[in-house]
């Protein structure tokens, strides 16, 4: 039997990674988080003072290790070695994320890390171009979206630095929606064939019931 690959695309805090853990517990597929792969070589890069406006060259990213595992619904991501899977979430990269992420450069290094993650076994990922540019032929296809506020209230009860305001995590989310829906390579949109859910008024438990209906149904 060939792998089955599930992707989840959606915008910023609608629930992606949470709703694709989930159904990886229930079917027992890998998963991977292809967020946490921006996030974490966001991370190393300005740890390094590598600005985002300058080419990141081949040399400095073969210096960079990722490596994701799963385990009792949790995910860790590896960097060097390092679990970076609290620090990948703190403020300072969430906001600067989007602007490495559209370098062609980080996204040819991402797309080879989950495809490599899915040539032997069944395997569930979100992300915001999975389903249309990683694996443009996966089995099944979901995007999730959500109002604005409903997706800061959401990220500021993720976000270690409580201080950080409701207001500034809403405006981060809209500029981040922005960028990714602009951007020239692999931008934010629906697959054609994808599933769209309105998350904005939905549980977590409503939402993945939906998910696995559809999946369950084929």
């Amino acid at each position: 039997m060939n792998p089955v690959i599930v992707a989840i695309d959606g915008e910023a805090s609608t629930g992606k990674s949470t709703q694709a853990k989930k159904i990886a517990e229930e079917l027992d597929f890998d998963y991977r988080d292809s967020g946490a792969y921006y996030r974490a070589l966001t991370l190393y890069l300005i740890q390094n003072n590598i600005n985002s406006n300058e080419n990141i060259p081949q040399t400095i990213l073969d210096k960079i290790h990722l490596k994701q595992t799963f385990k009792d619904n949790k995910l860790i991501i590896y960097l060097n070695n390092e679990d970076v899977s609290n620090k990948i979430r703190g403020y300072k990269v969430s906001i600067k994320v989007s602007s490495y992420a559209k370098k062609p450069e980080i996204r040819n290094f991402v797309y080879a890390q989950l495809r490599k993650s899915a040539k032997s076994n069944s395997l569930i990922i979100d992300g915001r171009d999975i389903g249309t540019v990683v694996f443009p032929d996966a089995d099944f296809k979901f995007f999730l979206f959500a109002d604005s506020k409903v997706r800061a209230e959401r990220r500021h009860k993720q976000i270690n630095d409580k201080s950080v305001k409701l207001e500034s995590i809403e405006k981060e989310i809209k500029t981040r929606d922005n960028i990714d829906s602009t951007r020239k390579i692999a931008p934010l949109k629906k697959a054609d064939d994808a599933h769209e859910i309105d998350v904005t008024s939905l549980s977590i438990t409503q939402v993945f019931d939906k998910i696995l209906q559809k999946i369950n149904s084929k």
